[in-house]
Parts: structure tokens; C-alpha cells; sequence
């Protein structure tokens, strides 16, 4: 009972979150002048924007392969495929990226022996696209400075720089891993697997290439992603140089990763604030980001198609364990 009022109101504050800001940034900008913008809309710079974009979904698709070689884990790649389209799927409607990482874990957890290690594969995946995303914004505002001399931008980069480090440094030294593991000795049984988890992450010590490649194809991502958005942004007819695409966009991701639904009202707010400080509308900067979460919510479609026959089945054959069950 209280698993499911916890559920519920944490449900109810994803929706609140996401509603509230939504409503609050619609409540302070000029509909009329950004309607009669998108109405204006060059369809060719936005249709190219979407193609740009499914490529990130390739390279970060061949990304996780990258992590499931490194550490020897044996699942079939149609599983993998399957899982990483369904965990994009949840993040349309799970506290963003990490709920639909939770999803793409149990998918290969269900038919696998080796639990600890995907579980591993899931967390360096992850963190190869937070290090990409500090990497990038470092970079960008470093040779970008001298076009936006705004040194607050300089709080949230060097804020996700040392979370990165921590969260790599908890992850990888065993001292520190078995410390906070401390905290679950009264569950033994999970507390190994946290260890068996560790130890699986620390694998990848011996495959330093692999990780440089994962965190390179995550940087390459990262451009990719701020290239939509640029051009998404020439579709809307706005004239605005990518460097800033380059600084804004990985903030953008970081903050869209608050819990709310799929990141909505939280990447808004963060894109209207961000823009505002190279003159952009507030209109134009929050449709940037729906227009490129549009892109994303296409994508999420594909696993939710892949989802339901898989629920399907299961539920025919739940139905058909039932059936056995009442005629014995």
C-alpha cells in the first residue's frame, strides 16, 4: 500500500513539475508572434533537423554494443536492440533518462545470467554521455567565451565537471564503493550484487580504448544533437551561430534529466533562460526544444511499438498459465 502511494505521488509530482513549469514559461511568452513564426516555418531545415537527429540514435545504439563487448556480456544483439528502443520509449513518460534505463536493464536481465554485469554495461553507458556532455560544454564555452562573456554559464559547467568526476570516482575505487555499500548490510543479498557490479565496472580498467571510443562517440553525439537544434532554429528563420548551440544544448540535456515527464517544462525553462542571454525570443527558444522533443517522442514510438506485442505475448501467456491452473 504505501509502494503505491509513493508511486502515485511521485507520479503526480513528475506531472506537476512538467505541468507547472509548462504553464508558468506559455503564461510570459508571446503566442501570437511565435505562432506566426512556426506557421512560417521552413519545413526543409526542420525535416533535415529530424534526419540529423535519428543518427544519434545509431551511434549511441552502437555505443552500449561498445560497453556489452568490453565486459563479455552474452545476450543476443536482437535483445539489446530491443531493450535500448524500449528504454527510449520510457523515457517519454519515466523520470527521464534514468527511468528508461531501468526499463532496457530488465529487458536484458530477464533472459540473462549475468545480471551484475548488464546492470554495469546500463551505469558506463550512462556515464559516457554525462562525460560527453562536459567534455562538450567545456570545450564550446572555452572557444565560445569571447561570443557570450558570461561567466554564470561557468556554475553549471563546473558543477556537472565535478559530478562526473565523483560519481566515476565512487564507481571505480573499491575503497569507496565498499564504504557506501556499507549502508545495505542488513541486506546482504542486494549488497553483493552492488559488489558483483563494482567489480564488473572496474573491468573496464583493462579496455581503455573501448571507453575513449564510447566517450568519443557520445562528444560526436552531443554535436549532432546541438547541429539539430541549429538547424531546427534556421528552420524558425532564426540566425544564431551553433557555438552557442555547442554551450547551451549539453546544459539543456543535464537539466531535462530532472525528474519530470520525458524532461518536458524543465528543458523548456532551461532553453527560454539560456537563449534569453543571446537576445532569443522566449517563444522561439521553448520551441526549439519541443520540436526537437517532437523528434525524440517519434523515436520513443518505435520501441512502444516493439513493447506491446511483447506485453501481448506476455499476457497471452499469463492468460494461458491461468487457464492450466484452473483446470487442474
Amino acid at each position: 500500500m504505501k509502494d503505491k502511494i509513493k508511486k502515485n505521488l511521485s507520479m503526480f509530482l513528475r506531472f506537476g513539475l512538467s505541468g507547472g513549469l509548462l504553464w508558468f514559461i506559455f503564461s510570459k511568452i508571446d503566442m501570437a508572434h511565435t505562432i506566426d513564426v512556426l506557421k512560417s516555418a521552413d519545413l526543409t531545415y526542420i525535416i533535415a533537423a529530424g534526419g540529423v537527429f535519428s543518427c544519434i540514435i545509431g551511434l549511441l545504439l552502437y555505443r552500449w554494443f561498445i560497453f556489452i563487448k568490453a565486459l563479455d556480456l552474452v545476450v543476443p544483439a536482437k535483445d539489446v536492440v530491443k531493450g535500448y528502443f524500449i528504454g527510449l520509449f520510457g523515457n517519454l513518460f519515466l523520470p527521464s533518462a534514468i527511468g528508461g534505463d531501468f526499463l532496457k536493464v530488465y529487458m536484458l536481465c530477464k533472459n540473462s545470467q549475468q545480471k551484475p554485469r548488464v546492470v554495469a554495461s546500463a551505469i558506463l553507458d550512462r556515464l559516457s554521455g554525462f562525460a560527453s556532455i562536459v567534455i562538450v560544454a567545456v570545450c564550446s564555452f572555452t572557444f565560445g567565451y569571447r561570443f557570450i562573456e558570461d561567466t554564470s554559464l561557468l556554475i553549471p559547467i563546473v558543477l556537472m565537471g565535478v559530478g562526473s568526476v565523483g560519481i566515476v570516482t565512487f564507481l571505480f575505487n573499491e575503497k569507496i564503493f565498499s564504504f557506501g555499500s556499507q549502508l545495505f548490510n542488513k541486506i546482504p543479498k542486494f549488497k553483493k550484487s552492488l559488489m558483483n557490479m563494482h567489480y564488473d565496472i572496474r573491468l573496464m580498467h583493462a579496455h581503455h580504448k573501448e571507453g575513449m571510443m564510447a566517450v568519443g562517440l557520445s562528444c560526436l553525439s552531443q554535436v549532432i544533437l546541438a547541429s539539430s537544434y541549429y538547424l531546427v532554429a534556421k528552420g524558425l528563420h532564426q540566425e544564431i551561430d551553433l557555438i552557442y548551440f555547442l554551450i547551451f544544448v549539453p546544459i539543456i540535456c543535464v537539466a531535462s534529466s530532472f525528474p519530470s515527464i520525458g524532461g518536458l517544462g524543465v528543458r523548456e525553462a532551461g532553453s527560454a533562460y539560456l537563449f534569453a542571454k543571446i537576445g532569443v525570443d522566449s517563444g522561439i527558444a521553448v520551441s526549439l526544444t519541443l520540436i526537437n522533443f517532437f523528434f525524440v517522442f517519434m523515436v520513443g514510438l518505435i520501441g512502444g511499438a516493439i513493447n506491446v506485442p511483447t506485453l501481448f505475448n506476455r499476457r497471452i501467456q499469463h492468460d494461458a498459465s491461468a487457464s492450466c491452473d484452473a483446470s487442474v
